[in-house]
C-alpha cells in the first residue's frame, strides 16, 4: 500500500506521496494530479535505487486532503499534513536521509550531463542551467532556516551535510517551522523537480 495525501489549491492538486518523499506531481484535478504521480514512478524508481532502497509502491491509500494556498497553485507543495506531526522514528529518518543525498548525487550527475543552454517553454520561458544550480541552492538554504540550519551563501557547501544530520535524527516532538518530515518531502521534491526539468528540457 502507497499513501500519498492530496494539496487542493483552487486551480491546481499535488499528488504527494508520504512513503516515498519527493514523489509529487501536480495537475488540476485530483484523479489527474494522482495519474501523474504514477506516470513518475519510473523516474522516481532511479533515486530510490541509487538509494538502496526496495521501491514497490503498491496500491494508492489516499490518507488526507489539505486545502492548499497560493503557493500551491504556483507549483510548489506548500502544506504539511496532519500526518506530519507523527513522530519521527529512525527507520523512516534513515530512509528519508538515504533518498535526499540519493536525490543530490543524481541532481549533480543530470547537471554533469546538461548543456547550459535549455531548450525554452512555448513562451520562450525557463531557466538555464547554471541559473537552476544556483536556484536550487538557493531554495535549499530557505528551506534549511526551516529547520534551523542557518548558511550563509559563502558556506553554501556545508548546507548538505547539515540538514542530513537533522534528518537523519530521530524526533518525538520538535519545535522546527517546518516538521521534518514535509521538510524533507519538499527538499527532495524540489531537487527531483528540477532534475526532471533539465532532463526534459535537453536538446536532443
Amino acid at each position: 500500500m502507497h499513501t500519498i495525501y492530496l494539496e487542493l489549491g483552487k486551480k491546481r492538486v499535488f499528488a504527494n506521496s508520504v512513503d516515498w518523499p519527493g514523489w509529487s506531481r501536480s495537475a488540476k484535478t485530483e484523479e489527474d494530479a494522482i495519474e501523474a504521480l504514477l506516470s513518475y514512478e519510473e523516474r522516481y524508481r532511479v533515486v530510490a535505487d541509487r538509494a538502496g532502497l526496495v521501491f514497490e509502491p503498491g496500491e494508492i491509500r489516499v490518507a488526507e486532503k489539505i486545502t492548499g494556498n497560493a503557493t500551491t497553485d504556483f507549483g510548489a507543495p506548500a502544506l504539511p499534513a496532519v500526518l506530519d506531526s507523527e513522530p519521527w522514528g529512525a527507520a523512516e529518518a534513515a530512509k528519508n536521509a538515504a533518498l535526499m543525498r540519493a536525490a543530490w548525487e543524481v541532481f549533480d550527475d543530470v547537471v554533469g550531463i546538461t548543456p547550459e543552454e535549455l531548450r525554452k517553454g512555448p513562451r520562450g520561458g525557463g531557466r538555464d542551467r547554471d541559473k537552476m544550480v544556483a536556484h536550487v541552492a538557493e531554495a535549499e538554504r530557505a528551506y534549511a532556516a526551516k529547520l534551523d540550519v542557518r548558511i550563509r551563501p559563502a558556506e553554501v557547501a556545508e548546507m548538505r551535510p547539515r540538514l542530513l544530520e537533522v534528518v537523519s535524527r530521530p524526533l518525538d516532538g520538535d519545535d522546527y517551522r517546518w516538521p521534518v518530515r514535509y521538510a524533507s518531502r519538499r527538499i527532495i521534491w524540489h531537487v527531483l523537480d528540477h532534475v526532471w526539468e533539465m532532463e526534459d528540457r535537453t536538446e536532443r
